[in-house]
């Protein structure tokens, strides 16, 4: 194992129509090391998504912020022992 601290990686989808969000936060989390997590930003809350994350081992955790934008935390969760 490495020493090096888990990053935080961010993806701004605002503005993208469906279904490249989901696209886009596929794509990110194929290449995310596992002890980081990936921030994302988007307008709207993306409920299909936490099925999909759920099923590939992902914990996720959804922020609705001030200013009516959804910060969603997304992270591998440990396999289970």
């Amino acid at each position: 194992m490495s020493g090096a601290a888990p990053r935080l990686h961010h993806l701004d989808v605002r503005g993208l129509e469906p279904p490249e969000p989901m696209e886009r936060v596929l794509e990110a989390l194929d290449s995310l090391p596992d002890s980081d997590q990936l921030c994302m930003l988007i307008e709207r809350e993306p409920r299909p998504l936490y099925r999909i994350l759920a099923h590939n081992g992902y914990g996720h955790n959804t922020t609705i912020l001030p200013d009516y934008l959804y910060e969603v935390r997304i992270w591998r969760r440990a396999p289970d022992a």
